[in-house]
């Protein structure tokens, strides 16, 4: 019982939270609907038929496309809680071989959430089309490109969305102030845009707790206001809420009133918010904020818009702010203009993760990612995106400079989405849920034809900004494909000039070269295998660190991986050799801090590899390169090695040999460097230091064991260095012109202009190596 009432708690507070998040676009449309629905040949039919046709679309619109799609069915294709494109597409890599991620591993299937228990598919059958997919290298693509459509789609929405809600919200300001220039309100409309980009830096978690009460405190006077209108102005409106007003409207306008579906389809512009932001919430929460608030709020309103309509149909262009009694109009104008902030915010915000996830998954240019622990979890902030947004944003309020022009842009971004979000949860349900291919092919046909019905519409306002929307999905969808196609070709080329362990083992231990203490970590994409980077490295400075280890950090198609299962451990060539490979996983939307300490997290795991080596698991001796243990999964994982904070310079010792002095296996030049280093950088100065002590355990007492943990320990306290490749990509000489010039200048820009890979990793420039390497590919 006491269970019972903390999780109603909890669903209450989600649901009251979700507000100011999920909902905050859908609420804002009722300013532009009836306005951009009637701008076109359907402000010719002025009669109350007419009127009641348009709001009996709006509200079967609102009841299947956000009612029945979003929240009943929708909101069950979650992968672990998240939702979106991207969630979408992982649950169809994971329960199908349609990935073209190139390092995965059988290993990253026994992550814990990598399978759902309800919707397991080890032992389903196969449909037929899944098989084609999976066989067909080429429909992995085309159904990768879909996905990238999707996620273009959603950042030209999201360009659109912020102009459109705060333009129309200061829109009412002419209907009180006739003489107010147009001019004026663009410009007024610019400042709020200008100052909400430029505050995101700072984050929204101090005026969050605000959201949630301005949505519901506007859902509620707009309810208000339209019971007012329906019992003012026409009783009789609830008779539109039959489907039989929208056959008479049909067969009345014929193709004007087709083509007026541009306007009625922005009633649901914001449904997508309800599944992308599910993460944040749960789908309980949802749900019911939707039915109880959202939903009877947004009837009421536009069947009160559509009472007045029906007496004042001149009033069609400004029908939201002329429907409002007058003692209400100046608080509902600055609710509305703080509700489109809100709205704003959301898409906003949901375009930094969606961009994240995107370059988690290597489909997007490297970009400096800012997360703050005092934020919301998941909360991330891009600048290059953020400013580019604006300058967008900014560009289309000036230029558009009216709300029907952005409608006819923005409804064609949305459709699109609707549509590329109906046909993945087709393959969603087909794939993972295992349903009939006659149930599956009913959800696509029914939600389906009537997105295209409404997209057909948006298309003939191509010319009439629609174009835009074209020209920022396709530059978007280029940037991202062009990235993927280039860092797969560059890992290919790794993957075929990779060293092979008959190579290694034919060095002997030193590797044919010196051996000097500390730690070098070989950065690279390879999960088997030692890269070239590393030979090339050696040949020409045929020198390196006692301790090697091969990291390689890569994404795998769940949202987040449990901190215990991140780090994979393994040895390459025997003991002597003093070679590990780490393999640092990662979910699509995790998010670390760069306060992390990498370094002594890594020695930790890397001590504990090897006494559970050590206890039997795994090849002890083997020379080969192929196991791997999740080594913080073990019981004993912390117990058996001290990590103490320490001020001074990060040492070592055991509880049977003297401390080792951190400097001891350092010149006195480089002491003094490393001491200039310290005082002049606030980032190592305040760096938390760690000091290992070693415990008497039964493995501890094995000398083998005992003297390669002390060696680990004295290499890290000599120095941790970063080794990264800096490749230069051309594409063959006789490669076809278009691959040369996607690899040669598209590409090539692409990086040129991205971040530096150890800006992106958080590598200490004082400890970084770079290795030059040419790339033919």
């Amino acid at each position: 019982m006491v269970d019972h009432k903390r999780t109603c708690k909890q669903v209450l507070l989600l649901a009251y939270q979700s507000f100011g998040i999920v909902f905050g676009d859908l609420c804002i449309s009722p300013l532009y609907v009836y306005k951009s629905t009637f701008s076109g040949r359907l402000r010719d039919y002025q009669t109350e038929d007419t009127v009641f046709g348009v709001f009996s679309l709006i509200f079967w619109t609102l009841t299947l496309l956000s009612l029945f799609k979003h929240v009943i069915i929708l909101l069950n294709a979650d992968d672990n809680g998240e939702g979106g494109l991207f969630a979408l597409y992982a649950l169809l890599c994971r329960n199908s071989k349609v990935s073209l991620l190139p390092n995965q591993q059988a290993a990253d299937e026994e992550i814990s959430t990598y399978h759902d228990p309800d919707h397991s598919s080890r032992n389903a059958h196969s449909s037929r089309f899944k098989a084609f997919i999976e066989r067909n290298r080429k429909a992995k693509t085309g159904l990768l490109v879909f996905v990238l459509l999707g996620i273009s789609l959603d950042f030209s929405v999201g360009v659109f969305r912020p102009a459109i809600s705060v333009l129309s919200s200061i829109d009412g300001l002419q209907v009180k102030l006739e003489n107010m220039h147009s001019g004026m309100v663009v410009f007024l409309a610019c400042l709020v845009l200008i100052g909400h980009f430029v505050l995101q830096y700072r984050g929204t978690y101090k005026v969050a707790f605000m959201f949630a009460p301005i949505v519901i405190l506007w859902l509620l006077t707009i309810a208000i206001v339209g019971v007012c209108n329906i019992v003012k102005w026409n009783p009789r409106v609830y008779w539109a809420l039959s489907p039989h007003y929208i056959y008479k409207f049909f067969r009345e306008k014929g193709r004007d009133g087709w083509m007026s579906l541009t306007g009625v389809l922005l009633c649901i512009t914001g449904t997508e918010a309800i599944f992308q932001d599910l993460g944040q919430f749960s789908a309980a929460s949802i749900r019911l904020a939707f039915c109880c608030v959202v939903y009877p709020c947004l009837v009421l309103q536009y069947m009160g818009q559509a009472a007045y309509l029906s007496k004042n149909i001149s009033a069609t262009s400004i029908s939201f702010y002329a429907s409002i009694p007058d003692p209400l109009f100046w608080p509902v104008l600055i609710m509305a203009t703080l509700a489109a902030i809100v709205a704003s915010q959301a898409i906003i915000s949901a375009t930094f993760s969606i961009v994240k996830q995107c370059y988690a998954l290597g489909c997007f240019p490297r970009v400096k990612v800012v997360h703050k622990s005092r934020w919301v979890r998941g909360q991330v902030y891009i600048p290059e995106i953020n400013w580019v947004h604006m300058v967008l944003s900014l560009a289309i309020t000036v230029g558009f400079r009216d709300t029907n022009h952005l409608a006819n842009a923005y409804g064609i971004a949305f459709m699109s989405l609707t549509f590329v979000t109906t046909w993945l949860t087709s393959l969603v349900i087909d794939f993972v849920w295992h349903q009939s291919f006659v149930f599956t092919l009913l959800f696509a046909l029914f939600f389906g034809s009537i997105e295209i019905i409404y997209l057909s519409s948006s298309c003939t306002k191509i010319l009439r900004g629609g174009w835009v929307t074209l020209l920022i999905t396709a530059a978007f969808l280029v940037v991202m494909f062009v990235w993927h196609y280039g860092n797969k070709k560059r890992y290919l080329y790794d993957q075929h000039n990779k060293v092979s362990m008959k190579t290694i083992l034919t060095l002997g231990p030193s590797l044919g070269i010196v051996r000097i203490p500390g730690i070098g970590l070989i950065y690279t994409e390879l999960v088997n295998g030692v890269p070239a980077t590393f030979t090339h490295f050696l040949t020409n400075l045929p020198a390196f660190y006692q301790v090697v280890v091969f990291v390689c950090a890569k994404t795998v198609h769940v949202p987040y991986i449990p901190t215990k299962e991140r780090y994979l451990i393994g040895r390459i060539g025997p003991k002597s050799y003093r070679m590990y490979r780490c393999i640092i996983r990662s979910g699509y939307k995790d998010v670390h801090n760069h306060d992390d300490d990498f370094e002594n997290d890594l020695v930790t795991s890397l001590a504990e590899f090897i006494q559970l080596e050590a206890e039997g698991f795994g090849n002890v001796n083997g020379p080969v390169d192929g196991w791997l243990a999740v080594v913080r999964t073990s019981e004993k994982f912390g117990k058996r090695m001290a990590v103490s904070e320490s001020n001074s310079i990060e040492g070592i010792s055991s509880s049977s040999s003297p401390p080792f002095n951190a400097n001891s296996s350092k010149s006195a030049t480089l002491q003094r460097l490393h001491s200039m280093y310290e005082e002049e950088s606030l980032d190592v100065k305040y760096r938390r230091r760690a000091q290992f002590k070693l415990l008497e355990t039964k493995q501890n007492k094995d000398m083998h064991v005992k003297e390669e943990l002390l060696e680990l320990l004295e290499a890290k306290c000599a120095g941790v260095s970063y080794v990264i490749g800096h490749s230069r990509i051309k594409a063959k000489w006789n490669a076809p012109f278009l691959k040369r010039f996607v690899i040669n200048v598209a590409y090539s820009f692409l990086r040129k202009n991205s971040r530096a890979p150890a800006v992106v990793l958080n590598i200490p420039h004082i400890c970084l190596i770079e290795v030059g390497m040419n790339y033919h590919v």
